[in-house]
């Protein structure tokens, strides 16, 4: 490892406590009289956080506001809770940075696009579960990736979050250091996935490794970026270097997710669909309503599995 650089694979696993509590890793919150989630527009003062979400079990998160109400509206009617006017509340109405909506025990959260946005993200909303005494949760990262190797429309269970050079690491800068964190995510969980795949039997899913990059462009070998200095067989060799090593699916995510889920002690799975198979192209050039059904498969995948976990399959 390099100097300066420091690993927190040991604290982590004395941390980690995953199947009941949350395990919060800052010890000054406790300090605070009020903890306001500045980006939810909600906060401990104002808010009744056990009452408001303390039934919580599953935790779904995607990019788009949009996809993420259309997931809490299809989980509403799959569980039997749905609205008689089918409109659901965004609980995050006094911010327009992310979008939250709750159903029973299911809360459906934006994320926005790209690291730094899903961390703040988690940072707040591992918070909010945290204060309200929240236990036994499973957080699902849901959306959209491009494929490599894989037919458009395939559906990747992630055994583990990669970097750009296929390493199971996420780097953290914290006050000038360089910490590195686990990208692992639950193995039992992605079989119990996987395995509902196979019942639901309506699309090709695999369990693989995700490569996640730090922009779309350049950091995923595309060609078609206002900026690209490679050409297309040095394009194509990473790529095939990258399915050689595991990987399956490429987003911007999925690292920062499991080492927030990890060091938190939470249950996590990320469940994406592939756009395209980025071995025969960059763009994506699918029908809408061929894409709007292949965004669909992971909320049915997770839909499914919430109702076997609820005993309602």
């Amino acid at each position: 490892m390099a100097p300066g650089i420091s690993n927190e694979k040991k604290k982590e696993d004395e941390q980690s406590s995953k199947g009941n509590a949350i395990h919060l890793c800052n010890p000054h919150l406790e300090k605070m009289k009020e903890d306001i989630l500045y980006h939810f527009a909600l906060g401990t003062g104002t808010h009744d956080f056990p009452a408001l979400f303390g039934d919580v079990k599953f935790v779904c998160v995607g990019g788009s506001p949009s996809r993420m109400k259309a997931f809490i509206a299809y989980i509403a009617e799959e569980l039997g809770l749905g609205s008689q006017d089918g409109d659901y509340p965004n609980i995050c109405a006094g911010t327009d940075r992310y979008a939250m909506y709750k159903v029973g025990p299911v809360l459906s959260v934006s994320h926005g696009m790209g690291i730094p946005s899903i961390s703040i993200m988690l940072h707040e909303l591992i918070k909010l579960l945290y204060h309200a005494k929240c236990s036994n949760i499973t957080l699902i990262r849901i959306g959209t990736s491009g494929g490599i190797g894989l037919e458009p429309g395939s559906v990747v269970i992630t055994r583990q979050s990669v970097d750009a050079t296929f390493k199971p690491q996420f780097e953290q800068v914290v006050l000038g250091k360089t910490i590195i964190r686990s990208t692992n995510l639950d193995e039992e969980l992605a079989k119990e996935l996987m395995q509902c795949s196979k019942e639901i039997n309506e699309f090709n899913t695999v369990i693989g490794n995700t490569m996640c990059t730090l922009d779309f462009y350049e950091g995923q070998g595309r060609l078609d970026g206002a900026i690209c200095l490679y050409n297309e067989e040095e394009k194509l060799q990473y790529l095939k270097a990258a399915y050689d090593s595991g990987v399956r699916n490429i987003e911007m995510e999925s690292s920062v997710f499991a080492a927030m889920c990890n060091l938190s002690g939470v249950r996590a799975a990320v469940v994406c669909v592939t756009l395209l198979n980025r071995l025969e192209g960059d763009q994506i050039s699918s029908s809408h309503d061929i894409l709007v059904e292949y965004q669909q498969r992971p909320q049915k995948l997770v839909g499914y599995f919430i109702k076997k976990s609820l005993g309602k399959v």
